[in-house]
């Protein structure tokens, strides 16, 4: 006969997976905003959790950012997969570019583990790894359609996106969504041929905005 549980012990795993689910929670904000240089001291702080209940649900910060980035990568591998099926393979092919740039323009953590993977290698390389084919064939599935230029590559969606997302943080202090732009603008220099340019969801910053974007910058880069 199996043995039954201590019903004391249940309402310590509840509250160790509460913790869990609030460590986990605290951590997709505080790396999504200030990178993958925040430290379990800091997940801690903005979980309302002393550190030593972080250490006993990871044990080092590798371990918590591969399982809080194994999850969104693999979202990723998801949206590349239901861009595949798109009826049109060039508007699948933008959607999941402009998936993407969303994605990573409101997620810094996620924007340096996509580039460097720095933490939580196994888990993250795995899923990266089964981000590249989907991602390779969507890419073909446009050229062969004869949308997308034939030089472009799979790993330039991640470097484009990235620097979406860093437009992004730069037009922070003014127009976050100015990205919009600028996918606009590469995405018309992405295919082999048109017949005119498209319309952009955004206008160009005013001088008056650039000064305030160059502005916000300068103080944030002397404090």
């Amino acid at each position: 006969m199996k043995p039954t549980a201590d019903p004391a012990e249940r309402p310590l795993r509840r509250d160790a997976e509460r913790n869990r689910r609030r460590i986990l929670r605290a951590a997709a904000e505080v790396f999504g905003e200030r990178g993958l240089d925040a430290t379990l001291d800091d997940v801690a702080r903005r979980a309302g959790v002393g550190v030593g209940t972080v250490y006993r649900r990871f044990p080092d910060k590798e371990t918590l950012v591969g399982e809080l980035f194994q999850d969104q990568v693999q979202a990723l591998v998801r949206a590349a997969e239901e861009a595949c099926r798109a009826p049109d393979p060039w508007t699948g092919f933008v959607s999941f570019l402009e998936y993407v740039a969303e994605t990573m323009a409101g997620d810094l953590g996620l924007r340096q583990m996509l580039l460097f993977a720095t933490y939580g290698k196994d888990r993250v390389t795995y899923a990266r790894e089964q981000m590249r084919p989907v991602v390779t064939r969507l890419v073909v599935r446009a050229q062969e359609a004869g949308e997308l230029r034939t030089d472009f590559g799979a790993t330039d969606v991640p470097v484009i996106a990235s620097m979406l997302a860093g437009a992004a943080e730069y037009a922070a202090p003014v127009q976050q969504a100015l990205w919009r732009r600028y996918l606009t603008l590469i995405v018309d220099g992405l295919r082999p041929a048109r017949d005119g340019t498209s319309s952009l969801p955004l206008p160009a910053l005013t001088p008056d905005e650039m000064e305030q974007v160059m502005r916000a910058h300068s103080k944030a880069s002397h404090r």
